[in-house]
């Protein structure tokens, strides 16, 4: 019987590890691998502490950083992926894809998510050559550059904001008519004389050669929104009329899939199956069990933003722990 199994090999779940080792919690990580979503970046210039790093170099350092800690009170369990959590609190089992249970008192999620992908002719084969989910980790890349943003929430209108702070133009591309974004932000973002959106199109195909050169898109309506503008369409803009729009950068946020089916209907969710969690604590509905990172309900995803729920999450279980002794 363990202690706590984490599970996850991202900034969060190494975190937790290695918190849980040095306050000499029995614990067991299950990590299908080390890294989470940054391994496919190339230059990471936000993970604190590190200027410059790739997201396989972090990846080697996070998994050396828990090996460090492997042994009497750390157990590892690389290459398992955990199928379901079951139990109460103080008895879970943990079943893997390898036939393995593990009993734990505790349990911390920590499995992140995968970002949502566009799939049609070349998004695959320029990603991370111009094509990226990332926007902090690879957007300083693109300075001064145009680029485009595909997505119409408020995750893509923060990153078209981030993006114009360094970036020639930003171009957004939105399918429908109409932005899920608070209108706030969206008037806000329309200011800046960089912006353009573009409404009502459907995506057609990424070019380039070694690296992207841009986009071409199919417009369902006459739907052009300029900076400024407010979204008011542009007349000139004729239905089912191909467009190619250069760019150097794409940018696509359309959501994310939090990893969390093996606790579905175990612990609450939200509509999208983000975990639920209080956010002082990092607990979820079910005593016994916390989650951090990106496979939580938290408004922002960030490397820094993982790893510290997950020391906040380990400072509240060993806690518990120590009390429901």
């Amino acid at each position: 019987m363990y202690d706590l199994v984490i599970i996850g090999g991202g900034p969060a779940a190494s975190a937790a590890a290695i918190y849980a080792a040095r306050k000499r919690l029995k614990a067991v990580i299950v990590a299908g691998e080390f890294g989470g979503q940054s391994t496919v970046s190339t230059d990471i210039q936000n993970w604190i502490g590190t200027p410059h790093i790739s997201g396989a170099d972090l990846a080697k350092s996070l998994k050396a950083h828990v090996f460090e800690y492997s042994g009497e009170y750390l157990t590892i369990k690389e290459g398992s992926l955990v199928t379901a959590v079951t139990g109460t609190a103080g008895n879970f089992s943990i079943s893997t894809n390898k036939n393995e249970t593990i009993q734990s008192r505790a349990v911390l999620i920590a499995s992140g998510s995968q970002r949502r992908k566009i799939d049609i002719p070349g998004a695959m084969q320029f990603e991370n050559k111009g094509l990226t989910y990332c926007a902090s980790c690879d957007g300083p890349i693109f300075a001064d550059e145009d680029v485009i943003v595909i997505g119409g929430g408020n995750a893509a209108f923060e990153t078209a904001a981030q993006l114009l702070a360094y970036c020639k133009s930003v171009t957004l591309l939105n399918r429908s008519a109409n932005f899920r974004a608070d209108q706030i932000t969206v008037m806000q973002t329309m200011k800046d004389p960089k912006f353009m959106a573009i409404t009502d199109v459907e995506l057609m195909d990424v070019y380039g050669g070694d690296f992207v050169e841009g986009m071409t898109v199919r417009h369902t309506a006459t739907g052009t929104a300029k900076s400024g503008e407010a979204g008011l369409p542009d007349a000139s803009n004729e239905a089912f009329r191909e467009e190619k729009i250069s760019a150097k950068g794409i940018f696509v946020e359309v959501g994310q899939i939090p990893n969390s089916g093996y606790v579905k209907g175990i612990v609450d969710q939200n509509e999208v199956g983000s975990i639920k969690i209080d956010p002082r604590t990092q607990a979820t509905s079910v005593p016994g069990i916390w989650a951090a990172g990106d496979v939580t309900d938290v408004l922002y995803h960030q490397n820094n933003i993982a790893a510290g729920d997950a020391v906040r999450a380990l400072e509240d279980i060993y806690q518990w722990l120590h009390k429901t002794k």
